[in-house]
């Protein structure tokens, strides 16, 4: 399959629209031009790029959670809930798992199945499913914007009728959404979907109607090194750059090590905005979400507030313009709304305490700099292997595992990087891999995690990442041997 980082025509893209629309029979119900009438028409409080953009010039780091169930009616009453008594600022509609897959008349019957029982049969919102006029009721519920937050490989139709329905914020992409959820889908495939759901916003944004993009950050959400999840978010980003999108919000997931987590996100914002204006997109705004921890939790709530406290302390200190908020229900399944309410007034409270509070450590700039050369070593070398055309080179790059992400169950990841914590609690690189690493960065990573074999007075292995993984849940962030 070709591929390459290039605008869809128009042509191209009408006939691609075409196909698209015929899936599900709810696609029949788009009309772009009345669509982005029925954005103008709506209430600047529901602009989700304008309210980051106000976010981040005021220096302030806004909330918003994670959720969704499959009936409109229970849907907004969560989301109404999440307002009003968790405060949030920002609201989601997680979308099920069947709609991911593309597979709607499953989700048609978990819809059916969810109304006969009276209780949720899906994992979250069927947005394709209940169409443009179900979407908009959605978000003419709330006073607060709205954004859909899926997992979806080929994501066309869903942002087709999520967009019509009047949602101004859209996450994912065709490397985060893909390495991270799927096993056997080709690079090139995702990559030129995305491309689709990226110009369709671009079309947006051309006639007047400017739609907040967010790449993934926490990928795998275990132990992902900075420069990994920067990398492919600062790849989708110039992907989507170059189908027309203006407003973007790039992300990291929590590891855990305050200098770390801290010098991740202010790179993060840095080195997005370094490569758009290196490669022509001068005109993208950028800002910055903070995933609180994606790994395991601990089962008692109380200690599942800390992990949340900490989250919230980073997303602070960082100056992250949003923070994606957990739950102390995390270890133990989908949260109550009462539960993802108190997750959010939670972090509300530490954002609030640490708004006019800054960071500044020596250790800081060291970190900031080490996560720079790395990211950039990744970033220059995808643009090698394609020959300048940075979508051929992450394809390339993915198979060659320069962009080697943990853990992830997709085939065409490499796989041979391996991430544990150095002594201080900061993810470094056990098995540096394929990873284009300069000499001087493999040296560091080495002494990084020989320093804490020798505190530990054990050999660097894998046994290491196996205790990491499972620190969290005993109360430590560092998996030592004996706590």
């Amino acid at each position: 399959m070709d591929i390459q980082n290039k605008r869809i025509s128009d042509e191209e893209f009408a006939r691609l629209r075409q196909e698209v629309l015929a899936q599900w029979p709810t696609g029949k119900d788009v009309d772009i031009e009345e669509s982005v009438a029925y954005h103008k028409s709506m209430p600047v409080k529901r602009d989700f790029s304008k309210k980051l953009l106000e976010a981040k010039k005021a220096g302030k780091t806004l909330v918003q959670p994670r959720a969704g169930v499959p009936v409109i009616e229970e849907h907004i009453k969560l989301m109404q809930y999440l307002e009003e008594k968790g405060e949030a600022d920002l609201l989601p509609t997680t979308i099920d798992s069947y709609t991911r897959q593309n597979r709607y008349e499953e989700a048609e019957n978990g819809i059916s199945e969810s109304i006969r029982l009276g209780r949720a049969m899906l994992n979250g919102f069927p947005a394709v499913n209940h169409g443009v006029a179900g979407c908009r009721r959605i978000v003419e519920s709330v006073n607060v914007p709205v954004q859909v937050r899926h997992g979806t490989p080929d994501a066309r139709l869903l942002t087709e009728i999520s967009m019509a329905g009047g949602f101004t914020s859209y996450e994912g992409g065709g490397i985060s959404y893909n390495l991270p959820y799927c096993k056997n889908i080709p690079m090139e495939r995702t990559i030129r979907d995305w491309q689709y759901v990226d110009r369709l916003i671009g079309l947006y944004e051309e006639m007047g109607v400017s739609i907040n993009r967010e790449p993934y950050g926490p990928l795998t959400g275990t132990l992902v090194p900075p420069c990994i999840s920067h990398a492919a978010a600062i790849i989708e980003a110039l992907l989507a750059a170059e189908q027309g999108v203006k407003n973007i919000t790039v992300g990291y997931g929590q590891c855990g090590n305050l200098v770390q987590d801290i010098a991740a996100i202010r790179t993060l914002q840095e080195l997005t905005d370094e490569y758009l204006q290196k490669y022509g997109y001068n005109d993208v705004q950028v800002t910055t979400v903070l995933h609180q921890w994606m790994g395991g939790f601990p089962a008692d709530e109380a200690k599942a507030f800390g992990v949340i406290s900490t989250g919230s302390l980073i997303a602070a200190l960082s100056k992250a313009t949003k923070v994606i908020v957990k739950t102390p229900h995390e270890a133990v399944g989908i949260p109550t709304m009462e539960a993802n309410a108190e997750g959010l007034r939670c972090t509300k409270q530490v954002v609030n305490m640490l708004a006019d509070q800054s960071f500044q450590d020596v250790r800081l700039e060291e970190e900031k700099e080490i996560i720079r050369q790395e990211t950039r070593c990744i970033v220059d070398k995808c643009f090698e292997l394609g020959n300048g055309d940075i979508a051929l080179g992450v394809c390339r790059g993915v198979k060659a595992g320069v962009l080697d992400v943990p853990f992830a169950p997709c085939r065409a990841n490499a796989g041979l990087m391996l991430p544990c914590r150095d002594n201080e609690g900061a993810v470094r690189m056990l098995n540096i891999g394929s990873v284009p690493f300069t000499q001087e960065l493999k040296d560091f990573h080495a002494a990084k995690i020989n320093e804490r074999a020798n505190a530990e007075k054990r050999k660097a292995s894998f046994q290491m990442v196996i205790d990491d993984v499972y620190a969290i849940g005993k109360g430590r962030m560092v998996g030592r041997p004996k706590y």
